[in-house]
């Protein structure tokens, strides 16, 4: 069950699945990091987690972590392990035998939404003292929380939308409703790949759209609508060179999906979006983008990688959320702009998992 390890390579845990509702398209990312990373340089250790929350042996081969024909993968259970919490033993993986699975020298964290990406398991990373991908706790936890993000975002003076947030039963008031207007996009707080999203066009859907949402979330986001051209930029901390903002990425067709807005299905399935790279804006509006990523990814105080997702309006952009882990799938903005900028998917790899390394 373990592989022979090589000294001369940086032993990698891709760690992927996880018990969020982005658990299929964290499969996928993983996938396709497997495949990216340099075997002569790298020993991978595929680790998956399932639905339940089980740490497994993980898939070795990535051809099988992929979408196909609209059917997602998803972590099957193979062979217990266990992440060592003790500094002492750090970076090792055990069977519940006690036996070794693998002693690994940094942890790539490929987990999008909850229980992965809010600062929970970047927490038992620092208890194990094991270096690992990304940005730490806080600004996890941060990122991950939509409400938090817009707070950190807005007391920097950063551009962001208007919002009103429920926690419990609480619905929209009156005032609320004059607030934002319609139509209104209502969102899982804590949630991701635009599962639990509608858009309200009518008061009358909108107890419909709060129930599905409080689904995925116990607290419910409700975002007047921002129109825009929606651009992604990326932003990743080169070793050697410092904090680089890609070049941005304009969505196209985002609206052509059965779901009419950019869901879920409209994301990773229906295959109608395009990206154009760079964004057709101008110079001007290019680097005030590059500049306010920059900034979001200071302000909540990120290490490694983020994704900064806009609308671009009449009176300039708006930042909609920030991904501290954003996706990598073939088809994810965060690989596709960087190659664009001149940074190809194994050379950004490279420079996560050094940026992790000479953190520690």
């Amino acid at each position: 069950m373990t592989a022979t390890p090589n000294a001369n390579k940086i032993k990698v845990a891709v760690v992927y699945g996880g018990r969020s509702s982005e658990h299929n398209v964290s499969c996928v990312s993983a996938g396709a990091i497997m495949a990216h990373l340099d075997p002569d340089r790298y020993e991978v250790y595929p680790v998956g987690i399932t639905k339940d929350g089980c740490w497994t042996v993980g898939e070795s081969d990535p051809t099988k972590l992929k979408f196909v024909d609209r059917t997602m993968p998803e972590v099957a259970m193979v062979r217990e392990v266990a992440l060592s919490v003790n500094p002492g033993s750090k970076g090792e993986f055990s069977f519940t035998d006690g036996t070794l699975y693998a002693k690994v020298d940094v942890i790539f964290p490929v987990l999008h939404g909850r229980f992965g990406e809010d600062g929970t398991i970047q927490g038992m990373f620092e208890l194990s003292g094991v270096p690992y991908v990304g940005t730490g706790v806080l600004s996890s936890a941060c990122g991950m929380d939509k409400e938090y993000t817009k707070k950190l975002l807005a007391a920097e003076g950063l551009p962001v939308g208007r919002e009103v947030i429920l926690r419990g039963r609480e619905s929209l008031s009156d005032a609320d409703k004059k607030l934002l207007g319609l139509p209104v996009f209502v969102k899982p707080a804590r949630g991701g790949s635009s599962i639990g999203i509608s858009r309200v066009s009518s008061w009358d859907d909108l107890d419909a759209a709060i129930a599905l949402a409080r689904e995925h979330d116990t607290k419910v986001i409700v975002e007047a609508e921002i129109v825009g051209a929606e651009v992604e930029c990326g932003v990743l901390d080169q070793p050697g060179v410092g904090l680089v903002a890609s070049l941005p990425a304009q969505l196209v067709d985002t609206d052509h999906g059965d779901e009419g807005f950019y869901g879920f299905d409209t994301k990773y399935l229906d295959n109608v979006v395009t990206a154009a790279i760079p964004a057709p804006q101008s110079d001007e509006t290019i680097k005030l983008i590059r500049s306010l990523s920059l900034e979001a990814f200071h302000a909540l105080n990120c290490e490694g990688l983020a994704r900064v997702d806009f609308f671009v309006t009449a009176d300039g952009p708006v930042i909609n959320e920030i991904n501290t882990m954003p996706g990598f799938t073939p088809i994810s903005m965060y690989p596709q702009v960087f190659a664009a900028t001149g940074i190809a998917y194994e050379q950004l790899l490279d420079a996560l998992v050094t940026n992790a390394l000479q953190r520690q």
